[in-house]
């Protein structure tokens, strides 16, 4: 009887520390809800979902980094940088003050996409090669680029005839493949939330049914064991530093026409927005594990999160704070379910 009983609260202490901030920030969330129950609307969901969606590729690309044991912290300023530069090419010609005033028409919109994902997998690459070949830890090295990316920044949107100003004013045809949407009758599905959904899908093949995915949670989980089997670790780090070059390009590229303003400031604390969601998610900083369901539900919850403090109109500084303690939170708890392990 007693060994049942022993049993039982063992798998309720498990339950409880596995669900834990799931159940913490189900708790908030009903919080919002009793204080305004405005808030649970369908429109209010969409905005949700579609703020989520740039923030949630570009979770999707950094996840690969923690299942590593290590972290990216220039994920932010990349997408910034790649935002920048995505936005100086889809300026409408028609806007007096656009910074190339010798493109006289629209440029295809894959060009921009292009570019972006270019400079993106450059600078994930830097990133790639400090770790794998450098042997230096990724929370170092990420550092340095974050810095690099947004001096890059701040560079070019400077480098601007009129000065330093906000790049805006996008042609038509850019905003519509963003920010469209597919119509089904009185609903309005957004074309965001689709591009969301797809890369998840797409890095859900990566990681489960290629050798590259299989290869990163080897990794993640005993380098030295996964070099013993064979693996080459830093071709397989490299790939999924340049996946993640692919997905930050994407991201940036759409986060500019959900925005349609770019300046310095764009990409500012997305990449803790990127890892607070993968930790929420359940991809763990000891490496080895994670899922991308899990990626996708953590950084809706995290949005929904911040939704909701901007709903109630909270204090923006608190809002920094509540998203600092949610950071810590989430660690904890990782840490704790690592040592339970052990």
């Amino acid at each position: 009887m007693e060994n049942t009983k022993s049993v039982n609260t063992k798998k309720i202490g498990d339950f409880l520390l596995n669900y834990s901030l799931y159940i913490l920030l189900g708790l908030m969330i009903l919080i919002v809800i009793s204080i305004n129950p405005k808030f649970l609307s369908i429109s209010n969901f969409m905005k949700i979902l579609t703020q989520a969606s740039t923030r949630g590729i570009l979770a999707l690309g950094a996840a690969g980094m923690i299942v590593l044991a290590g972290t990216d912290l220039s994920a932010g300023r990349i997408l910034g940088c790649c935002a920048a530069l995505t936005a100086s090419l889809v300026q409408s010609v028609t806007y007096a003050s656009r910074m190339y005033p010798g493109i006289t028409s629209d440029l295809p919109v894959f060009v921009p996409l292009l570019a972006s994902i270019v400079i993106a997998v450059a600078f994930c690459m830097l990133n790639g090669f400090g770790v794998s070949k450098l042997h230096l830890h990724a929370f170092i090295v990420s550092l340095g680029t974050q810095l690099i990316a947004f001096g890059c920044t701040c560079i070019y949107i400077d480098s601007q005839k009129g000065g330093a100003q906000a790049l805006s004013s996008f042609n038509q045809t850019f905003l519509n493949v963003v920010n469209g949407g597919f119509q089904f009758g009185s609903f309005t599905l957004p074309y965001l939330i689709v591009y969301f959904l797809i890369s998840a899908m797409f890095m859900w093949v990566v990681w489960n049914k290629t050798p590259l995915g299989k290869n990163m949670f080897a990794i993640g989980g005993n380098t030295e064991a996964a070099a013993v089997s064979g693996v080459n670790i830093t071709k397989n780090i490299m790939g999924i530093y340049i996946m993640a070059g692919v997905l930050y390009g994407i991201a940036a590229f759409l986060e500019a026409g959900r925005i349609q303003s770019v300046n310095t400031g764009t990409g500012l604390n997305y990449d803790l927005d990127a890892i607070s969601g993968c930790v929420i998610g359940g991809v763990s900083f000891s490496g080895g594990v994670g899922t991308v369901p899990g990626i996708v539900i953590g950084v809706v919850i995290l949005q929904t999160i911040n939704f909701s403090l901007s709903f109630l109109s909270v204090n923006p500084y608190l809002q920094y704070i509540i998203k600092g303690l949610i950071i810590i939170l989430a660690v904890s708890i990782d840490v704790r379910k690592y040592l339970s392990k052990k």
